[in-house]
């Protein structure tokens, strides 16, 4: 029987303002036609007006890298495989958690030995002006990638391209492995703060702790690359359980941004199926997260549900002051412009192109 999760207390510390009725965002909202008839929360809306009101609004910019296909009426999306992900497990992952079933790893290009992966980037280097590119790959039992045999390749392609951004999405990991990746060249460290034992358990089919999720962060944040955790909003089968103590985990480290992705159901398994978190919880998460984490950039990443509910989403993160999106919703451009914020655009990963926004390094679309 699946565990039954008590739902925490979420506040924002700005409600407290009394909003008045001259507020222009909500009507702006309407003007919008891709927001007509959408359920949006008046009081959240007319109170992120008001915040937004006490600091400067800073641009917002939308993330558009050639992981998949991408295109609206407001932004277009790189034709050329400028950034691409490769995985060194092909489609296979261990651990198959129940959000993911490693449907996640099947779009990536595989790249299952050193000497392939080298092969492809040299390639894309030469045929498709490559600026950067993502490695991932399916985690084993411990949630562990292993990626050692691929660092000697790493350091020769850094060597020989110094301009490439290479991100790595860590998994769990100790100091010294942490240091091999930082030699290694590796730019960005990306890995999934999980704040409830019981996500860890239940979700993850994992035998490790919060504490060992912990532990990643503090290893990669002592070393030279920009460190940028993730939380799967919904992630406890599409209900909040943890985040709040994610953020908390977060809030403790150095980090070059934060990036929150929505969990889809679309990729559960049939006995173990996940609800679509409503978006009022989603927004919850959101203010919290703008707020708690003040000392680096807030973005929203790739994975959301689609439809309606992204489109609510999206919203609400511009409106909460989010410093980026990947892929957004058709009319979010529109509502970026009408509140306020310059629109800048990136054809690589949220994760990476963080010059200007605390990262240590540029990067170019």
């Amino acid at each position: 029987m699946r565990h039954q999760c008590h739902m925490p207390t979420w506040t924002y510390d700005f409600l407290h303002v009394n909003a008045g009725s001259a507020m222009a965002w909500f009507e702006k909202l309407q003007e919008i036609e891709s927001f007509d008839d959408l359920p949006f929360d008046r009081d959240l809306v007319e109170a992120l007006e008001v915040a937004a009101s006490e600091r400067a609004l800073a641009p917002m910019r939308f993330y558009t890298p050639t992981f998949r296909a991408y295109a609206s009426d407001e932004l277009k999306g790189c034709g050329k495989a400028s950034f691409p992900a490769f995985s060194i497990t092909g489609g296979a992952c261990a651990l198959n958690c129940d959000h993911c079933q490693a449907k996640i790893l099947e779009p990536m290009i595989p790249a299952t030995s050193p000497a392939e992966l080298d092969r492809k980037v040299r390639d894309l280097v030469l045929l498709k002006d490559l600026r950067g590119f993502l490695l991932s790959g399916g985690s084993n039992r411990r949630n562990e990638v292993p990626y050692d045999r691929y660092y000697p390749t790493l350091e020769r392609l850094k060597r020989d391209f110094p301009h490439l951004r290479i991100a790595v999405h860590s998994a769990l990991l100790d100091e010294r492995r942490a240091r091999l990746m930082q030699d290694s060249g590796v730019d960005v460290a990306m890995m999934d703060v999980i704040g409830a034992q019981e996500t860890i358990r239940d979700v993850y089919h994992l035998d490790r702790t919060v504490r060992d999720f912990e532990a990643t962060l503090a290893a990669l944040s002592a070393t030279s690359m920009d460190v940028v955790p993730h939380i799967v909003i919904g992630l406890h089968y599409g209900r909040l359980l943890g985040e709040q103590n994610a953020l908390n985990i977060i809030s403790r480290y150095k980090v070059a941004a934060l990036i929150l992705v929505v969990v889809t159901p679309i990729y559960a398994p049939a006995d173990r199926p996940f609800a679509t978190i409503s978006t009022d919880d989603v927004a919850k998460v959101l203010v919290a997260a703008r707020q708690r984490i003040n000392h680096a950039p807030v973005q929203l990443g790739c994975l959301r549900p689609a439809g309606r509910h992204k489109l609510i989403t999206d919203a609400y993160a511009v409106m909460a002051g989010f410093d980026g999106i990947a892929y957004p919703a058709e009319g979010i451009v529109a509502l970026a412009r009408a509140i306020g914020r310059p629109v800048e655009q990136e054809h690589a990963c949220c994760s990476i192109a963080l010059d200007g926004l605390g990262g240590r390094k540029a990067c170019a679309a």
